[in-house]
């Protein structure tokens, strides 16, 4: 009996190896969403600009839903990529201003100009609870259904638009067409 009690606490220390050293080797910016590949969720809400929108006003075709914050250090680094995105005109921008105010909001996009073609007012954050958003910035890739095809979390920067949401866009498209 005085064998096992010796091997509990080393049993015990050797699982917590185990689970620490396979810890080492996980992507740290990788977070699950329960979203990806499923409509992005219904809603009937402000915007920052004053009236009501829901998910009949979404674009038509493939866009980006930026979640972004005057509070957010992170999305002025992103900022430029939006706004490049939004004068070239190829994809749509929606922006979600999260947990923020709105007078902040207007504030800060008169401050920096505004790449989105409207943007959710989400003060209190449930529709980023819906989202599954964990903070800004957080920028979802969706296809002209409403399905949200892709998500990534921290700034959006170019080398990550070439990287990640490039071939993502493409392999969108591709099966746009090739459905038709």
């Amino acid at each position: 009996m005085n064998r096992v009690k010796f091997f509990i606490p080393v049993i015990g220390f050797v699982a917590l190896a185990i689970m620490f050293w396979r810890g080492l080797y996980l992507d740290p910016k990788v977070l699950p969403s329960m979203l990806i590949d499923k409509p992005m969720p219904e809603f009937q809400i402000a915007t920052v600009a004053g009236g009501e929108i829901s998910n009949a006003d979404l674009p038509k075709e493939v866009f980006l839903l930026n979640v972004w914050g005057s509070y957010c250090l992170p999305c002025l680094i992103e900022h430029p990529t939006l706004t490049r995105l939004s004068e070239e005109g190829d994809i749509p921008v929606v922006g979600v201003n999260y947990r923020d105010r709105e007078d902040l909001a207007i504030d800060w996009l008169e401050e920096n100009g505004n790449p989105f073609v409207f943007s959710i007012l989400d003060e209190d954050g449930r529709f980023g609870i819906d989202l599954g958003v964990y903070g800004a910035p957080e920028t979802y890739l969706v296809d002209a259904d409403g399905v949200i095809r892709y998500r990534h979390v921290s700034p959006l920067t170019e080398v990550v638009w070439k990287e990640n949401f490039l071939p993502a866009i493409a392999e969108i498209r591709s099966e746009a067409e090739s459905s038709l």
